[in-house]
């Protein structure tokens, strides 16, 4: 039995401090604002241009024109604030924003990130990702362990284009977690009913095991 999406989005949620500016990429990632502890204070924050988002809308409360990166509709919060995109790519690329939660098509084992573009297949754009790695104090990673083909998405290196190199410190996947520093990917964590040689099999990076 694998971690669920939600259960991850948790996992992802408790690296997340009092305090903290957060950006949370589209997809899976989303999810990690219905988790947030309520005893901390967060505020987050959209490429398109706000500054403390409110929580999904019920079907009475969506305006269409309040929507974040990703074009879902969100709420305000009484201390939401606005402005043009330039300003909130200089709130990134300036340092400001403390931790960035992405999906990915691949990280390596060396903390590289593709998540923005597969060849041959129709791009919308790379949006805020190569900007929010470079300019964000830590990238956690939210995504599946393996493709829908089954191919791996923890590699060792990366064949995709790249959104940064050497930018990501956490993965969170179904089936572990693990830490990213200058000696490679480590395991803290494994998934219930998840085994070391499954794991493998489904890896094709290398890791070390500290769980």
């Amino acid at each position: 039995m694998s971690w669920t999406k939600e259960e991850m989005c948790k996992r992802a949620a408790k690296e997340l401090k009092d305090g903290y500016y957060v950006n949370l990429g589209i997809g899976i990632p989303t999810l990690v604002a219905n988790y947030i502890p309520t005893d901390i204070k967060i505020t987050l924050q959209s490429e398109n241009g706000m500054l403390g988002m409110g929580p999904f809308p019920l079907k009475t409360e969506i305006d269409a024109d309040l929507i974040n990166a990703g074009k879902q509709t969100i709420t305000q919060l009484p201390h939401s604030s606005y402005f043009d995109s330039a300003s909130s790519f200089a709130m990134i690329r300036g340092g400001h924003i403390d931790v960035a939660i992405l999906g990915a098509l691949q990280v390596s084992q060396h903390g590289d990130l593709a998540n923005w573009m597969v060849p041959g297949k129709m791009v919308k754009g790379m949006g805020g990702a190569m900007d929010l790695v470079a300019g964000v104090k830590k990238v956690i990673i939210i995504m599946e362990h393996n493709a829908k083909d089954g191919a791996a998405k923890l590699v060792s290196e990366c064949s995709l284009p790249f959104t940064g190199k050497k930018v990501v410190h956490m993965v969170i996947t179904d089936l572990g977690e693990f830490t990213v520093d200058k000696n490679g990917l480590t395991l803290t964590k494994l998934a219930p009913n998840t085994t070391i040689d499954e794991l493998r099999a489904k890896t094709e990076a290398e890791f070390k095991i500290a769980c």
